[in-house]
């Protein structure tokens, strides 16, 4: 693949559905594939459909269209792709507020500290979750003590099971405390009242978050 192209799912102008940053407008940039094959994914046609060939001019061009307005680079998995990070680079060169939703299986060592990392710790339910890369954790850490609000971290939750595992982990590390954290039911799966009053029972100090996107234009599954 020549140095100044990626490969892409779709480009999109929409409301951010996610994240800290909910229902603020928001340009999004898909990347093509992914390297885990989780069990509520809801975008398969990431590494399903075809994709195309795209420049980083002609990316960045569409990105220009929508002035003033923040990014998002998300997949599939974005950071599989070594021009993510001249496009990272260009979109803060622009003065773009930059985000990067990763699945956490690839470090972020090398995401420059301006771009906030939205990363995605899956959990059992998934079946993906030994995936996460061995630092991560500790670099989201170290990520927020040296910008805060760069790094946030979110779990999507299948059952009780679930919300245990990604809240004894949240324990563990003590991620509440600097890491802005998003619990976040998987659509169809996990009834949100649930999850709502297990987090009320333990007075956990994260965040319930709801697909916004999905809320809105709930017949769309791409485009949004």
């Amino acid at each position: 693949m020549p140095e100044t192209t990626l490969l892409i799912s779709e480009l999109f102008y929409s409301i951010q559905g996610e994240s800290t940053r909910a229902g603020f407008p928001c340009v999004f940039i898909r990347l093509a594939g992914c390297n885990l094959r989780c069990a509520y994914c809801d975008a398969r046609y990431t590494y399903e459909s075809p994709h195309a060939v795209m420049t980083l001019e002609a990316i960045v061009s569409f990105v220009d269209g929508h002035p003033g307005i923040m990014v998002e680079i998300t997949g599939g998995e974005p950071l599989l792709q070594e021009n993510v990070y001249p496009l990272m680079a260009q979109l803060l060169a622009g003065g773009r507020v930059v985000l990067l939703e990763t699945n956490g299986s690839l470090p972020i060592d090398r995401v420059a500290p301006e771009v906030i990392v939205v990363m995605d710790i899956k959990s059992p339910g998934s079946g993906m979750a030994d995936s996460l890369a061995a630092d991560n954790i500790a670099l989201a850490l170290a990520r927020n003590r040296q910008v805060p609000g760069s790094c946030e971290i979110k779990f999507v939750l299948t059952d009780k099971n679930d919300y245990i595992w990604a809240r004894d982990l949240v324990n563990r590390h003590g991620l509440a405390a600097s890491t802005p954290t998003l619990f976040s039911p998987a659509k169809g799966t996990l009834d949100p009242a649930d999850l709502a009053a297990w987090m009320l029972h333990d007075k956990l100090p994260v965040r319930l978050q709801l697909q916004l996107h999905a809320l809105i234009w709930p017949h769309l599954s791409r485009g949004v």
